[in-house]
């Protein structure tokens, strides 16, 4: 090898080590040299990206199989059952409601047999409203608007006033159910209300369930700067349901959907999440008093590490990854080439990062 070969071999290799060292300086070094278990995480051997949590407990499952089998054999009475179980419990008789709709997907016969059965049955109506709004959005599909063919779009806002129609129609059977108004807000922001005529339909939905979860996801989309607001409209909106949020409700996780809306049009939401290391701390406070079942608790989990990490919350990001365990099968780490290896890093360094607590944490903490 000729001497100006040998120079630029050592030059390349010298250029290499720098690189490496940079980056291990900026990411926390490589996760092949991090030990899970010195800081109370699960080893790495088990992470799992197949979820994002803990899978439901059988006899719920179990219940849910019992339901779908029912409807599809042509006998609705044990979804109308399920859904009045819920009682009072409108975050949780909306779940209800979009498992039935899930059910309804496969084959929804059983829907209006339902409906011809028991007319003025409020749970009937809203499922009815909200699969006719589900069936115009997908002629739609999920992309921005300019996206889709015009006559998908013109489909789809024919499609619309139907299921605002069929949703106000489920609203005056039972008066205190919140959920036509999620139908309601939701085609609302489709046929391009108006933050007049918006605020309209919100006051009627917060005065029946103001902590009502979904109905925050939908309006949250609403005033995002794709749909018919503004970044700043979005986050003031997001802030206000950490102010809000109560005791043991997963609504203060609005905000991070918030920085999850910023990152898909932009990549801003972790320059955001450094800008608001308090606020996502109360969020994290917050979070801590919601039900380990709750069904939005693991993705608010995983979003939660990730902008505490963002906003360089190291300490409080460790404590997620713990509180998270094995499962790593949700976004951000879905939307790199290898969840487990983006989420095994990013664990890395947060626990890298986080100052050293009195006291040991020991591996009897981690979650499986």
């Amino acid at each position: 090898m000729s001497e100006s070969m040998t120079a630029l071999v050592i030059g390349l290799l010298v250029a290499l080590i720098a690189l490496y060292r940079d980056r291990s300086r900026r990411f926390g070094g490589p996760a092949a040299d991090f030990t899970p278990a010195a800081y109370g995480l699960v080893p790495r051997e088990v992470l799992d990206a197949g979820r994002a949590g803990a899978p439901q407990p059988a006899h719920r499952l179990q219940e849910m199989q019992a339901v779908a089998d029912a409807a599809w054999g042509g006998d609705w009475r044990a979804a109308a059952a399920y859904v009045a179980a819920a009682g009072d419990d409108w975050d949780a008789r909306w779940s209800r409601t979009e498992v039935l709709q899930e059910i309804a997907g496969e084959g929804d016969q059983w829907v209006e047999k339902w409906r011809s059965a028991e007319p003025e049955n409020a749970d009937a109506a809203t499922l009815y409203a909200s699969l006719l709004l589900h069936r115009a959005w997908y002629v739609r599909g999920t992309g921005y608007a300019h996206e889709v063919l015009d006559s998908d779009m013109k489909r789809f806002e024919a499609m619309l006033p139907q299921a605002m129609s069929a949703a106000a129609d489920a609203s005056k059977l039972d008066p205190r159910n919140p959920g036509p108004w999620v139908v309601m807000i939701t085609a609302a922001r489709a046929m391009s209300y108006s933050h007049k005529q918006f605020r309209v339909l919100w006051r009627e939905l917060t005065a029946r369930a103001p902590y009502h979860y979904s109905g925050h996801w939908q309006a949250l989309q609403y005033w995002c700067g794709k749909w018919h607001g503004s970044d700043r409209l979005m986050l003031a909106f997001a802030r206000q349901a950490v102010d809000r949020a109560p005791a043991g409700s997963p609504l203060a996780g609005i905000y991070l959907h918030a920085l999850q809306e910023l990152d898909k049009r932009g990549s801003t939401g972790g320059i955001r999440a450094r800008m608001s290391r308090g606020t996502l701390e109360r969020v994290a406070q917050s979070l801590g008093h919601v039900s380990p079942d709750d069904e939005a608790l693991p993705r608010l989990r995983h979003l939660l590490a990730h902008y505490l990490l963002k906003a360089r919350s190291h300490e409080a990001a460790l404590e997620q990854f713990r509180l998270i365990g094995r499962w790593c099968g949700a976004f951000p780490w879905t939307a790199f080439g290898d969840p487990v290896v983006a989420f095994d890093h990013a664990r890395a360094v947060a626990a890298r990062r986080a100052k050293p607590q009195a006291g040991s944490r020991g591996t009897a903490t981690m979650p499986l």
